[in-house]
């Protein structure tokens, strides 16, 4: 089998550079190792910024999501039993954010797929990257119960961070730079309408809680537990209690609770594999970068690493210079590194470290402060929220 752009991983990356590159004349491959079910049904981000919606409208992707996703024009910070909402058009000249879950991009990226794109092959396990560095990459792979190679002129890892694609690049040319965080996420899905129409992030004196929403009649929420936590020690009666205790308010404001779908544990972590790219290999999302979700970037830095190497193969079709090819690395890196210490800063603003003291609480409360007292601090968390600009 033989293609311009072997795509490793139908996660919304690999998908959505599919169909960028399929609006530019480009023809391209997807492996994906899981069945359409699956990629169907992952829960992941929910939080599209500004420039990841714009850019699934211009692809041809959006309309269900303008249908059925939920805008936001801000986000409310709750610390010391106050409340402040952060207003996102008023701070960054009319951008905001689409809640609108991953697992509904994959299913309208899929459809487009199928319906119009190059090949799109489901349980198709990448085994290997090979000639990496030569002007002919291959991927090998399993489909079927046999074993096939994918010729290709360029290789693009979505396969993220347990992937093949980076394992292709030598050790010796790489460096890596990552934190891990004493703590995660025990994250729930319920059947209950979400009980503020905007994402709460609540920094708590027991912890950091997040309230988000999945749809207008179905709520996400978050507690900060213990690394290692286990989600089933937790009766869902406790778990309600607990949010409870972290949301609350000086007000007359109620948690509302329902019955509990889902839970889960997410670790948290920060990673940056440097460089994206080794000869005709390109890494894109996970594969090259994970953030700690509190900033809502994973998703979005993803799209951005795409559009990128759309952009920039879009331009050496066109003019046969591969100077934006050449500058793919460090064009997305500095975008990446704008997400890592914005998430970085959200996470260290919002979770209270194990052991942490009574100076370094003040200090939290002092930075949340200072972000509903200054309009500078605030129009800063509202400009990484609302995400950087693509390249």
């Amino acid at each position: 089998m033989r293609t311009t752009v072997g795509i490793i991983g139908a996660g919304p990356a690999g998908l959505l550079l599919a169909r960028l590159l399929h609006n530019a004349g480009i023809d391209s491959v997807v492996l994906e190792s899981r069945d359409r079910a699956y990629v169907e049904r992952r829960q992941r981000a929910g939080i599209l910024e500004q420039g990841t919606a714009d850019v699934l409208r211009a692809a041809g992707a959006g309309q269900r999501m303008d249908r059925e996703g939920l805008r936001h024009d801000g986000i409310e910070l709750r610390f010391d039993r106050r409340r402040h909402r952060v207003d996102f058009p008023a701070l960054t000249g009319g951008r905001s954010v689409m809640v609108y879950a991953q697992t509904e991009v994959c299913k309208d990226l899929i459809a487009l797929q199928l319906a119009e794109g190059g090949p799109l092959l489901f349980e198709a396990e990448a085994l290997a990257v090979a000639d990496a560095a030569t002007d002919a990459p291959r991927v090998r792979f399993r489909h079927q119960g046999r074993e096939d190679v994918l010729e290709c002129e360029y290789v693009v890892g979505c396969d993220g961070f347990w992937g093949v694609a980076r394992k292709a690049i030598p050790a010796e040319l790489t460096q890596v730079f990552e934190r891990t965080y004493p703590f995660g996420w025990l994250g729930i899905l319920a059947d209950v309408p979400p009980s503020h129409d905007e994402l709460v992030y609540a920094r708590h004196d027991r912890g950091f809680a997040l309230l988000s929403m999945r749809s207008p009649s179905v709520s996400r929420l978050y507690l900060q537990v213990p690394d290692g936590t286990d989600a089933e020690a937790w009766s869902d009666e406790e778990i309600w209690d607990e949010l409870e205790r972290r949301f609350e308010t000086a007000d007359d404001w109620r948690l509302e609770r329902g019955p509990i779908t889902q839970k889960s544990v997410t670790p948290m972590r920060s990673y940056v594999h440097e460089p994206m790219r080794h000869g005709r290999l390109f890494l894109a999302g996970d594969a090259a970068h994970i953030v700690p979700p509190t900033g809502a970037k994973g998703l979005n830095l993803a799209v951005g690493d795409v559009v990128t190497f759309a952009r920039a193969l879009a331009h050496q079709t066109a003019t046969g210079s591969p100077e934006l090819l050449d500058a793919y690395s460090e064009t997305c890196l500095r975008r990446i590194w704008q997400a890592e210490r914005f998430s970085y800063d959200m996470t260290t603003l919002l979770h209270r470290a194990p052991g942490a003291t009574g100076f370094e609480d003040r200090l939290q409360l002092a930075r949340l402060d200072r972000i509903a007292s200054s309009r500078a601090a605030e129009t800063d968390l509202a400009e990484g929220y609302t995400g950087f600009p693509f390249g």
